[in-house]
């Protein structure tokens, strides 16, 4: 598998010297010092700020900050978020969340610090070894879910990811050969997954390179506004096409690694789902202050896509 595959940009990325004078002021007196230096993160596809700061006492911190100017969706997220990780357990491998500013619009998460690094890009053995045990051991630590919510991976399967039967009704006619034939069969595989995606483990539910950092041989996961509690699975089958698109193991490989024991039929309708949704958010527009995710979600649904083919085995 190429590693010249399309990644989270930096984009519409703030820096901190963007962000208007009285946030930074604010943000400043939560802080407690001022900030010195900040070095703004160049993955991921947020529109707002993602930057290590260092303060003038020495510390540093990782903060987040968005408004709802830039996209009516993000502060939503970064509420979201801090809601979970405030209730993640110790063990969790999450970075600690210090405070949560909300005010005229900008939401800003305090983070601890962590002077770590995204995966290589081509994945490397020894990266993979280390995200993988890192991800089954969380899986654990979250089983049962420690957080009591109504957001539930069978709910997202049956409410959003759904991409074939979206497709299967508007008379979709910018599909490949593959794909058009079987729309039908894809839509009622797809709609097995609400079912088969149903458990009792907290899932971060967006597992990516951009998502994970690495320090040392310890692993952290990152970005917990999509977190769902469903089978432990689900995330890494969702993960597969990124890693396999990013110069890492194909998806039916990856999967083994993690030891995957739950039934056929089961796997597929989600894998199946999956590969529609990329597939169908890949044909839309790009939302607001978003502009790089299109390809990144074609990229993976190009994977999905051939991983189905595989696993189906339809001609």
């Amino acid at each position: 598998m190429s590693s010249s595959s399309p990644v989270p940009a930096e984009g519409k990325r703030l820096h901190w010297e963007q962000l208007p004078a009285h946030v930074r002021l604010a943000l400043e007196q939560r802080l407690d010092a001022p900030v010195v230096e900040a070095e703004t993160q160049k993955t991921g596809f947020s529109p707002g700020l993602a930057a290590r700061l260092r303060l003038g006492d020495g510390s540093r911190v990782f903060l987040k900050a968005v408004s709802q100017a830039a996209n009516p969706d993000s502060p939503a997220m970064h509420r979201r978020e801090a809601e979970v990780v405030a209730a993640l357990p110790p063990a969790a491998p999450v970075p600690r969340l210090r405070w949560v500013y909300d005010q005229g619009g900008w939401v800003a998460l305090c983070f601890d610090d962590v002077a770590g690094r995204h995966p290589h890009e081509p994945w490397t053995e020894a990266d993979l070894g280390l995200v993988v045990e890192a991800l089954r051991r969380m899986s654990r630590d979250l089983t049962p879910s420690p957080i009591a919510t109504p957001h539930t991976a069978s709910h997202a399967f049956q409410a959003g990811i759904n991409g074939w039967q979206v497709l299967l009704r508007r008379g979709e006619d910018r599909l490949d050969a593959w794909c058009a034939r079987h729309l039908s069969r894809l839509a009622e595989l797809e709609a097995r997954a609400p079912e088969a995606s149903r458990g009792e483990t907290l899932l971060h539910f967006d597992t990516r390179a951009d998502n994970i950092l690495i320090d040392g041989e310890h692993v952290y996961v990152v970005d917990w506004p999509s977190a769902r509690i469903g089978a432990d699975w689900v995330d890494w089958a969702a993960m597969a096409p990124s890693v396999a698109m990013q110069g890492g193991p194909d998806p039916e490989a990856l999967l083994r690694m993690f030891q995957v024991a739950a039934p056929v039929d089961d796997v597929d309708s989600v894998v199946c789902s999956l590969a529609g949704y990329f597939t169908v958010r890949a044909l839309d527009p790009p939302p607001p202050g978003i502009p790089t995710v299109r390809a990144f979600q074609a990229a993976q649904g190009k994977v999905a896509v051939e991983w189905l083919r595989a696993r189906t085995r339809w001609a």
